[in-house]
Formats: C-alpha cells, sequence, structure tokens
C-alpha cells in the first residue's frame, strides 16, 4: 500500500472511531436519560401514531398542552395536580418531544399537532375539553380552537405565541433544522452537551422569575436533549412563523370562551406583539396581565392560571368541582 492510500485508510478508520464514539455517547445520554425519566403516563395509538398522556382528576376535560423544547413534565411537576383536584386533566406531550413519536421528518405544523390532539383526547373520552396551551403549545391550542371547533368548549393561552413577528429564526434553530448541518450538529449536542447546560437555557425562560424547588429534578432536562426531540423541535419552530401568519387572520372564528394570560415581564414572547392582539382578535376573549411576570406563568402564577381556567368551566357551563 502507498503512503498516500495508507494515509487516506487511517483517516477513514479515524473518522469512523469519531462517529462511533459521538454515537455511543449520544446513544447513552439518552438511555441515561429515559432511565431516570421514564413515561409518566400512558401510551396510545391515535391515528397510527404513538402518543403519550399523562390522566388524572374527576371533573369537566381539561387537556394542557406544553412548550417548545418541554414535555408532559412541565406540566406535571404543579399545574396538572393542582387542577386534577376538580378537573379531569390530560397532559399530551407534543410530537416528537417526551414520549409522543414523530408525526413525520419534516416537522409537525401546528395545525397537525392540533387534529392528532383532539384525537387523542376524544379517544381518553374527552370530546370537548377545555384546551389550555403555553408558548408554542399557545399556538397548537389556537389551531385546535381555529380548525376543530366542535372539538373544545373552551381555550385559555398562556403566553402564547399569536401573531407574526419580525425578528429571524436565531442561529441555533437554522442550523438544527438546517436538513445537513442539523444532522451534523445534533449528535454533537446530545453527546457532548450536559443537562446543566439546559438548566441554564431553563432559568433564563423562567427570569425574572426563580426556578421552583425541584423542577429540574422533575423535568428531566436530558430527554430534551435526545437526537430526534432536538430534530423535531427545530423543525416545528422553523416552520412556526408562517404557520401563524397563516393562522393569525382566522382568530375571529374562535367562539368558545377564551382566557389569556400573559406576562408583562415577558422577553420570550412579547405581550404586545401576541396576546394584546389576540384578545383583540378572539370575540369575548378575556386578558390578564400579571404583572413583573415573565414567560412561565404555568409555575410562578399558578393560581391565576387555575383561576382563569375556573373561569372559562364556568363561561362554558361546566360547573368544576361538581
Amino acid at each position: 500500500m502507498s503512503g498516500v492510500k495508507l494515509a487516506f485508510a487511517l483517516l477513514g478508520l479515524f473518522l469512523a472511531g469519531i462517529v462511533l464514539l459521538v454515537w455511543v455517547k449520544a446513544r447513552t445520554h439518552e438511555a441515561r436519560a429515559e432511565e431516570a425519566f421514564p413515561p409518566e403516563g400512558q401510551i396510545v395509538t391515535v391515528e397510527g401514531h404513538q402518543v403519550h398522556a399523562v390522566v388524572m382528576g374527576e371533573g369537566p376535560d381539561l387537556v394542557l398542552i406544553h412548550g417548545s423544547s418541554g414535555n408532559t413534565r412541565d406540566m406535571t411537576f404543579s399545574l396538572a395536580p393542582a387542577l386534577a383536584k376538580t378537573f379531569r386533566v390530560i397532559v399530551i406531550d407534543r410530537p416528537g418531544l417526551g414520549y409522543t413519536e414523530r408525526i413525520n421528518r419534516t416537522g409537525a405544523s401546528i395545525g397537525q399537532q392540533a387534529g392528532l390532539f383532539s384525537a387523542a383526547a376524544s379517544q381518553l373520552g374527552a370530546e370537548r375539553p377545555i384546551v389550555l396551551g403555553h408558548s408554542y403549545g399557545g399556538a397548537v391550542a389556537l389551531a385546535w380552537a381555529v380548525d376543530y371547533p366542535d372539538r373544545l368548549s373552551g381555550l385559555v393561552a398562556l403566553s402564547a405565541a399569536s401573531h407574526p413577528w419580525d425578528t429571524g429564526l436565531s442561529t441555533y434553530y437554522k442550523v438544527l433544522s438546517h436538513p445537513i448541518l442539523g444532522r451534523l450538529a445534533i449528535p454533537l449536542i446530545t453527546a457532548f452537551v450536559p443537562d446543566e447546560r439546559v438548566a441554564r437555557e431553563v432559568a433564563q425562560v423562567f427570569a425574572p422569575d426563580p426556578i421552583p424547588a425541584g423542577y429540574l429534578d422533575h423535568f428531566g432536562p436530558g430527554l430534551t436533549l435526545r437526537r430526534a426531540s432536538l430534530r423535531a423541535n427545530a423543525l416545528q419552530r422553523s416552520g412556526l412563523l408562517g404557520e401563524i401568519e397563516a393562522l393569525a387572520p382566522r382568530y375571529g372564528e374562535i367562539d368558545v370562551p377564551t382566557e389569556i394570560l400573559h406576562g408583562t415581564a415577558d422577553t420570550t414572547v412579547g405581550l404586545s406583539i401576541h396576546s394584546e392582539p389576540l384578545a383583540r382578535a378572539i370575540p369575548g376573549a378575556r386578558l390578564t396581565r400579571l404583572e413583573g411576570a415573565g414567560h412561565m406563568i404555568q409555575h410562578s402564577e399558578e393560581d391565576a392560571v387555575i383561576s382563569a381556567v375556573t373561569r372559562v368551566a364556568q363561561r362554558a357551563g361546566l360547573h368544576p368541582g361538581n
């Protein structure tokens, strides 16, 4: 073998070794996260897709939808158990996140997710639930209300992404959603980024509010760093703006009782860009501005959220607690 051939052979072996190392470390990280944070609820097959849902409590049906990079554990940390005292609560992982499988390989739209969730809720015995969505999940909840108006009885939007914005997609999401760059970068992130990095990002999303004690131990940051979850979340985020541009003109069609809550100090989803025009667009919607609160109001303003859900139930004639 010539020197050039030998050099290429050694280079090939080196690159193969690197790929194997990254794969092993990524899979080990994923396995460790899944062992520490297994599914909380049941896996049901809905329209051919595996959907993870947590069901708790008794009373009027209520579906909770988490935001970007999240999973059911964001809602089951405190809010869902508190609501389960008077509601039958269904918390669902969005496609590709937590333990719900991806709908497709191009990114599930908010409309596709709304269709899947409404079908899942029906399969779980909730024909017309109240639907609550936070952040990106709020956009899914709005798509549910617009596209499936006969499959919900009320709507609660928390810090919801609802209207077009003028800032571009971040470099992070551009890279992770790219057909080539994403496939190179994502395994490296899974393999080498520690869970503590997710904790720092979570702190920024909560700011100016503190992370509740015990939240990170419950939430499972490692679930967010799995390869499939990183890819699915990035693809969904990359398509969100265009989907909202198409959805926003139809908010006037929503005719169920609607409560909108938003923190005045939210720098992730701006109040003036989203919830204020949303309240004007939906007939009869009520907007509650939470003074000084950040983005994660399902935690920092739990009592206000529970009150809003109760008001929606009462406006819909569902009489929670009876």
